[in-house]
């Protein structure tokens, strides 16, 4: 039994980055022998084991066939005989298969170390097109590693244009989509992810409410980049100009978190308000309407955003700071009761609002 250390963690290292997380590739063995060495099973469709102190992932070396279309297609096999090579040979960039020994020696059969020294996005194999998910995750490098100066290699960027002409971009399902672009919305670059699925021809399948928009689009997200890192902020700057039912439509089609389709909701159908001069009855009827006194976090972020979009904010919030001195205890102590409350409240505010 031999094991090494693969993937991302040796990517990392070479390009001096810091390592979260190390994975590891076992040759030579069985579960058996796996389990007989205090490893724990969790791994379903093939054998990955949690070390019993570390708890970092060991996997079986393994092949794997196409056998059906889509990211889900496909048969695993794994076998004390199955070589490292043939292991790294189905993963998707070069830079991702490169292996490392126990005693710090590089196996490089693809010239990942080359690649990663030319600062190329590179697949392995034309096994690349048998999954469309990488798609997504070549998107999402892009955007990682663009500040390194990462490119697509030419002919990798033909393979994924033929994937997507294929139709195998369209057997991603939502929450896979989801998973990546959530990830590439923490990136340093995140736009890159957008670009790269418009220059592969996915991003009509995938987000075609960004195509007509694309331009200013990429503009709000790279504002948004620069304003906060928060991915829920970053999300909605980039879909500000969705209509209603464009944000439902993609909501169907992604099946978002509800906290990013309650925000970009808020920013689809109030932002434009704040375009205007609102009087003091006005605003304080906008506040209610998103919610500003019971969903504090909530109106923040959607302040952030339209701070990102160069919407002054700065009167509308001061208008939110004085309505939000009132204290309903002092009109409960005033002997106001049940739905006069509301009534009364909206009185104190809008008067707060004046006088300031």
């Amino acid at each position: 039994m031999k094991i090494y250390l693969v993937g991302g963690a040796v990517r990392d290292k070479c390009l001096n980055l810091n390592v979260k997380e190390c994975d590891w590739v076992v040759t030579g063995a069985t579960p058996e022998e796996m389990l007989k060495r205090g490893f724990r099973q969790v791994g379903k469709d093939f054998p990955v084991f949690l070390h019993p102190d570390t708890h970092e992932e060991y996997a079986l070396a393994r092949t794997e066939r196409k056998i059906a279309s889509g990211y889900k297609g496909f048969e695993t096999y794994f076998d004390p005989n199955v070589s490292l090579e043939e292991d790294l040979r189905r993963r998707d960039l070069t830079i991702n298969a490169i292996a490392e020994t126990a005693d710090g020696k590089f196996i490089d059969p693809f010239d990942g170390l080359n690649d990663l020294k030319n600062k190329v996005l590179r697949h392995v194999s034309v096994a690349f097109v048998e999954d469309p998910v990488r798609i997504l995750r070549i998107a999402r490098f892009a955007a990682r590693f663009a500040t390194l100066g990462f490119k697509i290699a030419d002919e990798t960027l033909v393979l994924m244009q033929k994937m997507v002409d294929n139709g195998e971009v369209d057997a991603l399902v939502p929450e896979r989509v989801w998973k990546e672009v959530s990830r590439a919305l923490l990136e340093s670059q995140p736009a890159e992810f957008f670009k790269v699925l418009k220059d592969c021809h996915a991003l009509p399948r995938l987000f075609p409410e960004l195509v007509d928009f694309f331009e200013i689009s990429i503009t709000a997200l790279n504002q948004a980049v620069e304003m906060t890192d928060k991915p829920l902020l970053r999300w909605t700057a980039l879909f500000h100009r969705l209509t209603i039912e464009q944000l439902n439509n993609l909501n169907q089609c992604l099946h978002l978190p509800k906290e990013y389709f309650e925000l970009n909701q808020m920013v689809v159908n109030y932002c434009s308000f704040l375009k205007t001069d609102l009087n003091a009855e006005e605003s304080l009827q906008l506040l209610e309407k998103l919610d500003a006194f019971r969903r504090e976090e909530r109106f923040e972020d959607f302040l952030k955003v339209c701070e990102i979009l160069n919407i002054e904010i700065m009167d509308f919030k001061n208008k939110y700071k004085f309505a939000q001195s009132v204290d309903v205890k002092d009109l409960i102590s005033q002997g106001i009761q049940g739905v006069a409350i509301k009534s009364a409240l909206f009185q104190a505010r809008l008067k707060k609002i004046q006088q300031a």
